[in-house]
């Protein structure tokens, strides 16, 4: 009998034991340094680039005052001009947008928010001319397109995932939301990029912290065991970053005071559960000493931060509630500088206001209809031959797919306890819960700006698991990689769809209705 021979090539893996497409593709970038050196370099290039055209494109379109634009673009050229927000003329909207800008009248105008946002925006107003609209977006611009690639950096310092970090800041890049915010003069893409900033620092501070203490802690453990005490460490000057990047975003918007408590109570717990792994025996205590060290380096620093941004406010004469007080009276605020006390008696009266802002407005929606997406803002509507629309409208299927995210996250931090979905759960309660506080007052859908970066980190983090573990070359990984990349390909082509509604392209009446899918989007 004849013997077979040997086949030359070896038969073909079974089709489930075959490595994905995307398998093979990772093993060729980790196998070549040259390679895995490039990619970390344009992953995060390309998406930013993206980002950037995204919002730059056509950003003087329309050249209108849309929205809330009426107060902020007025206020940052007049405190750009004099150092405070002024009051303007009526009908100062058409004259500003004709091009006759320095018509305000130098008395000072009660602003309810800190100065930071307006002076970022007025620098695009300098930069380009008060005149154009292109100008007073530019800055908004910028600090959206620049979110997109803060994420990425948080995602990639979370995970140290490339893929992970591309798929959260790439769908911040597409996301309608995001999008709008960074093509509109309002102060909310500000505030939502000097928290995540915040959140960076405090990330980056993780790993040193950890290192530190567990080397003190291993120095006094002796035979008879763990000290009964940890060290407290100073030399943190991430956390010092953070209280700055936390008093920026305070001073933008008082929602950072949020973030700034909600970051201590992160900081003063992960750090009481590290001494405790660590073998301190007196742990929860030890957790407050090193709180009170912690307190020091982040509050004084935003405290500063916040009150700089007030400065042009504060050498000048002419802002509103400047010289409410005169004259210095007994008691204990008395050696207080009068420019100081003026501004804590304004301060007095911003809180007033927000307290009791409950004027109705057609676009408003509170926070417990934020998760649903019940009533998105439109910014910015005009109809002749053609519709243009300005509408912060997130895309409904990424901005769903995060929320049961959020709700999935919760249950893996329940059983895996991973530390890291503790870290994006803290930013989603930071920066949505406080808002469910406040039922009464007039909010909008478009504040969940702050909310979005942590709610795509959740987002990723699902995405991941359905995609299955790198180990783990089988159907179920197989068609977990499928599923996920066809929902990112829906994601892109609905973002693709909702595009011209959200920048004021003009499109055919029948186009911008069928995105209103239900009644309340309008």
């Amino acid at each position: 009998m004849t013997e077979i021979a040997e086949p030359l090539l070896p038969a073909p893996a079974p089709r489930a034991e075959r490595p994905t497409l995307y398998d093979r593709w990772v093993a060729r970038v980790s196998g070549d340094p040259r390679l895995a050196r490039l990619w970390r370099w344009l992953a995060p290039t390309l998406v930013t680039v993206v980002a950037g055209i995204l919002r730059l494109w056509n950003l003087g379109n329309p050249h209108e005052l849309a929205f809330d634009e009426t107060y902020y673009v007025k206020d940052a050229w007049s405190q750009w001009n004099l150092g405070y927000a002024s009051t303007w003329p009526e009908g100062a909207d058409e004259s500003f947008e004709a091009g006759d800008t320095d018509i305000f009248t130098g008395t000072g105008s009660f602003v309810v928010h800190p100065p930071l946002g307006k002076l970022l925006i007025g620098a695009g107003m300098a930069l380009f001319g008060a005149d154009s609209s292109f100008g007073w977006r530019f800055a908004t611009a910028i600090f959206g397109t620049a979110l997109v690639l803060l994420l990425y950096l948080v995602a990639k310092t979370l995970t140290n995932s490339v893929p992970f970090a591309v798929t959260a800041s790439g769908l911040m890049a597409i996301d309608g939301l995001a999008i709008v915010m960074s093509r509109v003069a309002l102060l909310d893409v500000f505030l939502a990029f000097f928290v995540l900033l915040a959140f960076w620092f405090v990330l980056l501070d993780r790993g040193r912290f950890l290192q530190r203490l567990d080397a003190a802690v291993e120095a006094r453990t002796t035979d008879d065991g763990p000290p009964d005490w940890g060290p407290v460490l100073w030399n943190r000057p991430w956390i010092i970053a953070a209280g700055a990047a936390v008093g920026a975003a305070t001073a933008v918007k008082w929602s950072g005071l949020y973030v700034a408590a909600s970051l201590g109570i992160y900081l003063v717990v992960t750090d009481a559960l590290a001494r405790r792994r660590a073998g301190v025996q007196q742990w929860p205590m030890d957790a407050v000493r090193q709180g009170l060290a912690t307190f020091v380096l982040l509050v004084p620093v935003a405290f500063v931060v916040y009150l700089a941004s007030w400065t042009s406010w504060l050498v000048t004469d002419g802002g509103y509630g400047r010289h409410a007080i005169t004259e210095a009276g007994d008691g204990f605020w008395s050696w207080v500088p009068l420019p100081l006390q003026n501004l804590w008696k304004y301060h007095e009266a911003i809180y007033g206001f927000h307290v009791g802002l409950t004027t109705p407005h057609g676009y408003q929606s509170p926070a417990w209809q934020w998760p649903l997406l019940v009533r998105p803002t439109s910014m910015f509507f005009h109809r002749d031959d053609a519709v243009q629309n300005v509408y912060s409208m997130p895309n409904p299927f990424i901005w769903w797919g995060a929320v049961a995210a959020v709700i999935y996250l919760v249950w893996r931090f329940v059983v895996a306890r991973d530390w890291r979905y503790a870290f994006v759960l803290t930013g989603v309660a930071a920066t949505y819960v406080p808002w469910l506080l406040y039922p009464e007052r007039t909010i909008f859908q478009f504040y969940t700006i702050a909310i979005l970066p942590f709610m795509l980190l959740a987002l990723a983090f699902a995405l991941r698991d359905v995609a299955g573990r790198r180990a783990k070359d089988d159907y179920r990984r197989r068609t977990g990689q499928h599923l996920v990349w066809l929902y990112l390909g829906f994601v892109l082509a609905l973002s693709i769809f909702w595009y011209p509604i959200l920048t004021a392209t003009g499109v055919p009446w029948w186009f911008y209705q069928v995105h209103n899918w239900f009644p309340t989007w309008i």
